[in-house]
C-alpha cells in the first residue's frame, strides 16, 4: 500500500503530469463539463421547457466529440467521460421531451394540476 502511495505521489510530481495539467488536453474537457452538469441539473425542471431541437443537436455534438476523444492520440479519456455523460443526460432529456409532447404527458400533467383545484 505504501509503495502504491509513493508511486502515485511520484507520478503527480512528474514533469509529464505537470505538462498535462497545462495542456488543452486537460483544460478543454474541464471547461466542457459545464454542458453535462447543466443538463443533469435540468432533469428536475418542467419538461415543457425542453427544446427537442437543442436536445437532439447536443446529443449529436457529444457523440461526434466522444468519437474524437477516443480516436485522438493520446486518447483523451477526460473528454470522453464528459461527452458520454452529456450524451446520457441529453438522451434522458429527449425521452422526457417525447413523453411530454408525444405520449400524453402534457395531458396527464394538466389533468393532475386540475384535480386539486376542483
Amino acid at each position: 500500500m505504501a509503495t502504491m502511495g509513493r508511486k502515485l505521489l511520484n507520478n503527480l510530481k512528474s514533469k509529464e503530469f505537470r505538462e498535462y495539467l497545462m495542456s488543452t488536453h486537460f483544460w478543454g474537457p474541464v471547461a466542457n463539463w459545464g454542458i453535462p452538469i447543466a443538463a443533469l441539473g435540468d432533469l428536475k425542471k418542467d419538461p415543457k421547457i425542453i427544446s427537442g431541437t437543442m436536445t437532439g443537436a447536443l446529443c449529436l455534438y457529444s457523440m461526434v466529440f466522444m468519437r474524437f476523444a477516443w480516436k485522438v492520440q493520446p486518447r483523451n479519456l477526460l473528454l470522453f467521460a464528459c461527452h458520454i455523460t452529456n450524451t446520457t443526460a441529453q438522451a434522458l432529456q429527449g425521452a422526457r421531451f417525447i413523453e411530454y409532447h408525444h405520449m400524453g404527458g402534457k395531458e396527464r400533467m394538466e389533468k393532475a394540476q386540475a384535480q386539486p383545484a376542483a
